[in-house]
């Protein structure tokens, strides 16, 4: 065979070999588990950082404060937490007011309110076998609003927020409902998952993050989550049941990977509270 063939030759086999790496390179990828902490990627990115409202993941705290600069990396990216639950169950009051799915194996206990509760108000603790807390629903919480002055709020970073349709009567919240994990930083990163539909602070800020979705005038707010408000705790605080991380990519990690994440997150979107 002669140099010119063997050159054209060689030519198409080369050719062949790049459009084979190119169609496995561009080949659509596996969709994801049906339960993750990702974000909706057709929710508007807000203007700001660090609002539970942004629809994002991963974003960078603002400047300011020890370590404000530092990133948590982005939940859509890595291995993805899924419920480990393989059945599920359906808990409702007496008086059929809420309802939620649960891990079959969970527990789901009606429990005395709290003082200032508006009547016909309802706390439901969720735990596992072995006694661990998980989350709490609360109904009937009086509208509160914060105290937070100048030089007391912290920065925050939104490390989840998934859209979702509520089935409730909602009242004045800020944003449509949302299940967040946010973190607050402090002497650590302390981090809380819940409901809510109102924006946690203003310029990434806060001097708590409230989980909490607003009722209708008169029926109260709502709560479905480990707190109903996350701060930066104090050294002597107890921390628990919000959890305490040395850096952001913990917290991203924990959303990421964690099952008894995944199974918390699919319990809470599935809240109905008939009004």
């Amino acid at each position: 065979m002669t140099g010119a063939p063997v050159k054209a030759v060689l030519s198409g086999i080369s050719l062949v070999a790049a459009a084979v790496l190119l169609a496995a390179c561009s080949s659509p990828q596996a969709a994801g588990p049906g339960w993750t902490a990702q974000p909706d990627p057709s929710a508007p990115a807000a203007s700001g950082t660090g609002t539970s409202g942004t629809g994002t993941s991963g974003t960078t705290p603002p400047v300011g404060g020890a370590g404000a600069t530092a990133s948590a990396p982005a939940t859509s990216g890595g291995p993805q937490a899924v419920p480990t639950a393989t059945s599920w169950k359906t808990f409702s009051d007496p008086a059929k007011t809420v309802s939620f799915d649960l891990p079959a194996d969970w527990i789901a206990q009606s429990v005395a309110t709290e003082e200032g509760v508006l009547p016909g108000g309802l706390k439901v603790d969720v735990k596992k076998p072995d006694g661990t807390f998980m989350a709490s629903l609360r109904t009937g919480l009086p509208p509160s609003s914060v105290d937070c002055p100048d030089g007391a709020q912290h920065p925050y970073t939104v490390i989840s927020s998934v859209p979702f349709d509520l089935a409730a009567e909602g009242g004045e919240g800020t944003i449509p409902p949302r299940m967040v994990y946010r973190v607050i930083q402090g002497y650590r990163y302390f981090g809380s998952y819940g409901i809510t539909n109102l924006v946690g602070g203003t310029d990434g800020k806060a001097c708590e993050l409230r989980n909490v979705v607003r009722g209708p005038a008169g029926k109260g707010d709502y709560s479905f989550g480990d707190l109903v408000a996350l701060k930066a705790f104090a050294p002597d605080e107890k921390v628990a049941p919000a959890k305490a991380f040395d850096t952001l990519a913990q917290a991203a990690q924990y959303v990421n990977e964690s099952p008894d994440f995944a199974n918390v997150q699919r319990m809470l979107m599935s809240l109905k509270v008939k009004n």
